[in-house]
C-alpha cells in the first residue's frame, strides 16, 4: 500500500493590523506603469505579501516604499 502525501501545515495567517508595524496603506490605490502603488509606494506584490507577512518582512516592505517614495519625489 503506498504511503499517504505529506500534507503541508498552512502558512501563518498574520492580520492585517499590526500595533508593531502599521499599513502604510494611504487609500489611494492607484499603480503606475511599474506596478507601484502611487499611494503607498509599495509594490503590487508587496501589497498581496502583507496580509501574510510578518512584522519583519513588513519592516522591510515599508523602508522599501520609502525609498521608492524618496526617489519619486527627487524627479
Amino acid at each position: 500500500m503506498a504511503e499517504p502525501a505529506s500534507v503541508r501545515p498552512p502558512k501563518p495567517l498574520y492580520s492585517n493590523v499590526s500595533a508593531a508595524v502599521p499599513s502604510p496603506c494611504s487609500g489611494v490605490c492607484r499603480l503606475d506603469e511599474q506596478k507601484v502603488c502611487l499611494g503607498c509606494f509599495r509594490h503590487v506584490e508587496d501589497i498581496r505579501e502583507w496580509r501574510s507577512a510578518d512584522d519583519d518582512r513588513r519592516r522591510v516592505i515599508c523602508a522599501q516604499a520609502s525609498n521608492r517614495k524618496a526617489t519619486t519625489n527627487i524627479l
